[in-house]
């Protein structure tokens, strides 16, 4: 079967499936091989030339931000399954004061429940402390997380729109409750690129014991091309699987099929010329040829000195699997990579592998503060040690906050009303609480933030106006932040 002859650029099926699966890859790989002069002269000069016009075409190219950025880099620490804000970052007295009545008639309107079983007001079994010059209180589960109170930026009156775990992970990913949208990560490396030609612009490495709720649609690319979605790489074992060749394939062999790979690519370059579609798969192959070689350096913490390997908590078993997420995370940004997520929580079993406290909140988020505390303190101390913080946003956060009353007794339910998120480094002024739930930390108040505002202030911080950010799909000019978002005034000095 052959092409519409009306059509040059149209392929059969059979055409596309030997062009995609037995020809693409050839022409980057041979390209880059002849360019370290580790392919044999059968490839010439002017081949290479030829090849190298398509390679020209590379997604991640850096792009100039649309005014001068506080931040090259994000690191976010994503805590699955909702982390109870009155628990953590944001202390109600109120709750020890009226604890054991019911919240009902105290704020307006109903009190809503996502699992039932409403019970009345619970104070938080974790004490406060005030922190730094700036006497930020922090709880008792992260007191090395306060330690850091001077360099943070507390949002205490964060709100979203969905009680249900998917669809407000996809709120706090893509500014939508459902999918199919851009993840926060793709739409900065749309718009900005990478300062790295060896590695994804954006990395995603969740938790050892499962991926997050939502599943890899977290880290989509939406309606964006394909390749500004996120790379996963795994924290133990290989990074990236089936990232090297097979054993089976020696190096004579692997020269005369790349041999013959790029002489066919170079014929169907000259036949389809302009194909876009072609040369972005082109890219991915070079870039996962290039990977082969800088993938495994990047990603190895045994490089790193003894004292830096405990400051994260590699030395305790406890801790060492998110700190191994952090000292990556570190070493990604080192190596220029834009945006690293990190998921904390994996869905295992979701009461007790993740945040999500419907049990007992003491039990499960004393569990999950013990093995995040000292890897994010390690991650803060080590980007400021490098001099990385002043160009690194870390930001913390989760899907939604949880409710001030009990559920069964000692539990919490879902609560996207309020919660808390904080961002580091940046030139984010620290030492403050910025907005504030109410009494009972039930509903945003003071200077409420949605996930659309939050995500202009990150875009804010990376030189990034949000509503310039824009990709024209179904005859609309499509962002993240929709047709709303003001970013947060005073979150930098």
């Amino acid at each position: 079967m052959k092409p519409h002859t009306a059509c040059k650029t149209c392929w059969s099926r059979r055409d596309f499936l030997f062009r995609s699966g037995g020809g693409v890859s050839g022409l980057a790989l041979a390209y880059l091989l002849n360019q370290e002069q580790l392919l044999a002269g059968e490839i010439d000069t002017a081949s290479a030339a030829c090849a190298a016009a398509p390679i020209g075409f590379n997604p991640y190219a850096p792009k100039p931000p649309h005014f001068k950025p506080r931040a090259t880099a994000v690191i976010s620490l994503f805590m699955t399954g909702g982390v109870s804000h009155v628990d953590t970052f944001d202390p109600k007295p109120a709750l020890s004061k009226y604890a054991g009545q019911p919240l009902d008639g105290k704020v307006a309107g109903d009190v809503i429940v996502r699992q039932g079983h409403p019970g009345p007001l619970m104070p938080s079994p974790f004490g406060f402390k005030r922190y730094g010059q700036s006497g930020i209180e922090v709880s008792d589960l992260f007191p090395q997380v306060g330690g850091h109170a001077d360099e943070i930026a507390f949002v205490r009156s964060v709100y979203g729109q969905s009680n249900d775990h998917v669809q407000a992970t996809y709120e706090m990913q893509m500014g939508q409750t459902r999918m199919g949208f851009p993840s926060l990560g793709s739409w900065v490396t749309y718009g900005l690129g990478s300062e790295n030609t060896s590695l994804p612009a954006y990395v995603v490495i969740h938790d050892t014991r499962g991926g997050p709720i939502g599943g890899v649609t977290d880290w989509s690319a939406g309606f964006l091309p394909a390749s500004y979605q996120g790379t996963l790489f795994r924290s133990t074992g290989d990074p990236i699987i089936d990232l090297s060749p097979p054993s089976s394939v020696g190096p004579e062999q692997e020269r005369a099929r790349l041999n013959l790979l790029a002489k066919l690519n170079e014929l169907d370059m000259q036949q389809y010329p302009g194909n876009t579609d072609l040369a972005a798969r082109i890219s991915s192959y070079e870039l996962a040829f290039r990977m082969q070689g800088c993938a495994p350096e990047a990603l190895d913490v045994t490089r790193e000195s003894e004292a830096t390997r405990k400051l994260y908590g590699l030395d305790d078993p406890i801790t060492e699997p998110f700190a191994r997420q952090c000292l990556m995370a570190r070493r990604l940004v080192e190596h220029g990579v834009r945006f690293v997520q990190l998921f904390h929580g994996g869905m295992g079993n979701q009461n007790v592998d993740t945040w999500d406290a419907h049990g007992d909140v003491k039990a499960n988020h004393s569990q999950h503060a013990a093995e995040s505390d000292r890897p994010i303190a390690g991650l803060l101390t080590d980007l400021k040690s490098r001099g990385l913080l002043d160009s690194t946003l870390v930001m913390w956060h989760a899907e939604f906050g949880r409710m001030p009353i009990s559920q069964r007794g000692v539990g919490r339910d879902h609560n996207p009303g309020a919660m808390t998120i904080w961002m580091a480094g940046a030139g984010i002024k620290g030492g403050q609480a910025i907005g504030a739930s109410d009494d009972f930390g039930y509903k945003a108040e003071q200077q409420p933030v949605s996930y659309h505002d939050l995500h202009a202030t990150i875009l804010q911080l990376l030189g990034i106006d949000h509503k310039k950010l824009t990709y024209r799909f179904n005859g609309r000019d499509m962002r993240l932040t929709d047709v709303y978002g003001v970013p947060i005034p005073q979150i930098v000095a």
